[in-house]
């Protein structure tokens, strides 16, 4: 049951989305009594569309989501039931909340510190745009809209309620399609590399956190991922040209998001499990294993953290200051303190790693390294 918070959290994303004075962006700025009204809002906050007309573009022109059925997914199914989004709590380790709109095409996550939102903001954004523009099957993940508070608030100041939301595509679409035992088939796989130094699994063995904890740090994945070389060869091209954006703005710490189910869910005797709107891709549609056993769906996530924010170079201090002292073994960086270079050099290693491939007679080769994503061209590259 959604809380008095999420709902008015809920009312304030909705209301920017349906606001005909803030649909597709306006330069007007508030009145002074409009300032002073918001500047008072604890929960329910007033919010705009970020550069609407250029997110507009990218869902119509470069994605091909048609902004009606865009649009509509906002809404309840059934007229007759008050329309709110769905609140799924916090799924990652930044205090983010969650939503999904109510036909789960969708997914919200707040961006609830400052660094994040003027990173993506003021730095990323441009670049993403343009990225996108030329690679319409990029596996960066589809950020649709980034509402904002444009005057400051209280509540936003005290984190009652996020200043920031991004609204982006949900590769996990479908799911809720299913039965619910078929539901319970279905994985899924936050990946970052995790032979950095993680505090609160490395320091003391781990013991001065709880496993509540530990288990939203890292996740790992139990298998392989077993594809055609082809398919790896397509698969880690892509992912070697959407990284290098990130790394030439400084980003580190983003993650493979992947989801697998199994194949037998969208066979003929079942009904084809739903795909995400706008323009397919295999990553996003759904890629068959080449066993069989699989469906295979994967974006990249969370690519909001600037090696050069101060917050980054805090961490990197302490970390630095940590292992000059002694107290065990030299951990290394964190993935907050690495350059975005070594970053995103470890990052493809462990997408080459878990991919499986056949070798010449057709039987599981392990891991073949493929030449985008070689130590020895990604240092040329930099």
């Amino acid at each position: 049951m959604m809380g008095r918070r999420q709902r008015l959290i809920s009312k304030s994303i909705l209301h920017a989305i349906f606001s005909p004075k803030k649909a597709y962006g306006t330069d007007d700025r508030p009145s002074l009594l409009a300032r002073i009204l918001a500047f008072f809002a604890v929960f329910n906050l007033t919010l705009a569309r970020y550069r609407a007309a250029l997110f507009r573009n990218l869902r119509n022109e470069i994605w091909g989501i048609e902004e009606e059925e865009y649009k509509e997914s906002f809404r309840s199914p059934s007229h007759n039931k008050r329309t709110d989004l769905i609140a799924v709590g916090d799924l990652g380790y930044s205090g983010s909340t969650f939503f999904t709109t109510p036909n789960s095409k969708f997914l919200l996550k707040s961006l609830p510190r400052h660094f994040e939102q003027s990173f993506f903001r003021n730095r990323l954004l441009d670049p993403y745009v343009e990225h996108m523009e030329l690679n319409p099957g990029s596996l960066l993940v589809r950020i649709t809209d980034l509402l904002y508070s444009p005057t400051p608030t209280i509540g936003a100041a005290l984190g009652t309620a996020p200043g920031h939301h991004i609204v982006m595509e949900n590769i996990l679409y479908g799911k809720s399609s299913c039965a619910k035992d078929d539901q319970e088939q279905w994985e899924t796989y936050d990946l970052k590399p995790n032979d950095y130094f993680y505090p609160e699994r490395d320091v003391a063995g781990g013991r001065l956190a709880p496993e509540s904890v530990k288990e939203r740090l890292i996740d790992e994945f139990p298998d392989k991922i077993r594809l055609t070389i082809e398919e790896k060869e397509d698969l880690v091209a892509q992912i070697t040209r959407d990284t290098k954006i990130l790394q030439n703005e400084n980003a580190v710490d983003y993650s493979l998001f992947l989801v697998r189910y199994p194949a037998s869910l969208a066979s003929a005797e079942n009904d084809t499990v739903p795909v995400p709107p706008g323009k397919g891709s295999p990553w996003r549609i759904g890629l068959p294993s080449r066993d069989g056993k699989w469906v295979y769906r994967a974006v990249l996530l969370d690519f909001f953290w600037a090696k050069d924010a101060l917050q980054a170079k805090a961490m990197t201090g302490l970390v630095n200051t940590f292992n000059s002292l002694k107290w065990g073994k030299d951990h290394g960086p964190m993935s907050i303190t690495t350059s975005s270079e070594e970053y995103r050099a470890r990052f493809l290693r462990m997408v080459d790693d878990m991919i499986e491939v056949p070798d010449s007679s057709g039987q599981p080769a392990g891991q073949l390294r493929t030449p985008q994503a070689s130590t020895g061209d990604l240092i040329g590259e930099v």
